[in-house]
């Protein structure tokens, strides 16, 4: 892709983003210097909660883009429908091994939706988009949540898990939608916007 000049910045911690990004083949760089506090309200619509968190980790950038830069965030969350009469959940990054397992027993037999909020902002522009990908877990025992969760310690992650790790080839059963989008970046959409914005 001809970037016709342009610098992009990847405000992202996320070494899965990285690569994603990489696989592009465009020359980027990493700035996750940010002064966004990553609250919400928790009467805003699961699926809306990405979109301003990305948004807001945008604007959070810690100083003024130049003319000649591209600025991309991103938000992933890991959304559990309501079902059966249990009500719906937000899993983000668990707070411990115990929390861990939990969001994992949660998934277990059950479908959920990985939402993935991206923002490319200039000096002058900007756009947020959205990916939703329904994955599906088996019924999965507890000694195979525990022994993933000991394993990989997946606590940096939505939803305790990576679908690129081993719980993603024993417990995953069916995704429709983008693979990427749950490993965290709906790579392609991002290439399209980008083409888009140059």
């Amino acid at each position: 892709m001809d970037l016709k000049g342009k610098r992009i910045i990847l405000g992202s911690n996320s070494p899965r983003r990285r690569e994603l990004l990489s696989g592009l083949n465009i020359d980027f760089e990493v700035d996750t210097e940010n002064n966004f506090n990553e609250c919400f309200n928790q009467d805003i619509p699961f699926d809306e909660v990405p979109r301003l968190m990305s948004v807001g980790k945008s604007h959070g950038f810690h100083r003024p883009l130049a003319d000649n830069e591209i600025l991309i965030t991103a938000d992933t969350m890991v959304i559990l429908p309501p079902s059966e009469g249990r009500p719906g959940e937000i899993l983000g990054k668990p707070r411990d091994r115990e929390d861990a397992i939990r969001m994992l027993r949660d998934l277990s037999g059950r479908e959920h939706h990985v939402v993935t909020a991206v923002t490319l902002r200039t000096a002058s522009r900007e756009e947020t988009f959205s990916d939703t990908t329904e994955v599906w877990f088996k019924d999965m025992t507890d000694e195979e949540i525990t022994y993933y969760v000991d394993t990989f310690q997946p606590f940096d992650k939505a939803g305790a898990y990576a679908i690129q790790e081993w719980i993603g080839y024993a417990g995953i059963t069916r995704i429709d939608g983008s693979y990427f989008n749950v490993v965290g970046f709906p790579v392609q959409k991002v290439y399209e916007s980008l083409r888009k914005l140059l």
